[in-house]
């Protein structure tokens, strides 16, 4: 079906703020990208675009990269007076084009509805792996474990490196910049690092949650791997969870982290059946066709 007529697109712009906000709190087709940063902190920044019918708000979408070569879709939209494919017709193209602009060469996006993974997948987005979620749930009678020496609490000064050592230890996908490392730290509910030869060599960021605490990221230094770091700080976030009556500890990671994976079910964890897929689009091979 052709987008109608009357809808016009254009960048949203800071007076746009109010109208957003409506459009992601009362409508029903609406994509957030799960992100230490809401929707709304986009604004100002390209792509973050919206469309427009006889004067209304019909969509938005918003991607703007975070790291150079990729991005995420942070947001997607549509008021209830538009089909969803006909918003992403038009608003789609636009953002395509922008980001090839900017030399973005990977598009993610964790859809976290049906309709939104259909778009995706009519618009040559694949499915490259998925994300889990695994739990762990102390033992009645369970005891804290010892604090491991060179552990200690974060601070605000450790940022720089905590984003170096992220940096270090992710693949492009899945990396923090270091504006995104201080909202973590900033909304973190426990955090810590681990020092060797006067450096910061691994980390782990835990949030709160209804459900209990959260681990949000755990991270290693490739340098510094295989010497029971990681182990340590997740035995620390357990060793809290034992002393606060918590229950419940909760962890994502991907479906082909092999180490990851590991890790976590060394540690005790489960998987909980849940699972987000991750869908890519690959803009280095796009043909420059809009």
């Amino acid at each position: 079906m052709a987008v109608p007529a009357a809808l016009s697109l254009r960048p949203a712009i800071e007076a746009d703020r109010g109208r957003l906000a409506n459009l992601l709190h009362f409508e029903t087709y609406v994509h957030r990208h799960l992100d230490w940063r809401r929707p709304l902190d986009w604004l100002g920044q390209t792509p973050y675009l919206i469309a427009e019918t006889s004067g209304q708000l019909g969509a938005a979408l918003a991607c703007p990269p975070d790291l150079p070569g990729l991005s995420w879709v942070r947001l997607f939209a549509t008021a209830t007076h538009l089909r969803p494919q006909d918003a992403w017709e038009l608003l789609w193209p636009e953002a395509r084009k922008a980001l090839r602009g900017m030399a973005v060469h990977t598009l993610a996006a964790l859809p976290l509805h049906d309709w939104f993974q259909r778009l995706l997948t009519g618009s040559g987005f694949y499915n490259d792996h998925d994300v889990v979620v695994l739990d762990w749930r102390p033992d009645p009678g369970a005891t804290p474990a010892a604090a491991y020496p060179a552990l200690r609490p974060m601070t605000e000064d450790d940022l720089p490196a905590v984003g170096a050592v992220d940096q270090a230890a992710f693949s492009p996908l899945w990396q923090n910049s270091l504006e995104a490392v201080e909202l973590a730290f900033s909304q973190a509910g426990l955090a810590a690092v681990i020092e060797e030869d006067g450096r910061i060599v691994a980390y782990q960021i835990s949030t709160h949650s209804a459900r209990g605490p959260h681990l949000a990221r755990l991270a290693t230094h490739p340098d510094y791997q295989g010497r029971g770091y990681a182990q340590a700080l997740v035995r620390d976030v357990q060793a809290h969870v034992i002393q606060r009556d918590e229950g419940l500890l909760t962890v994502n990671t991907q479906d082909n982290n092999a180490p990851s994976l590991a890790l976590y079910k060394k540690m005790g964890f489960k998987f909980t059946g849940e699972q987000f897929p991750v869908y890519q689009y690959d803009l280095s091979r796009d043909g420059g066709a809009d």
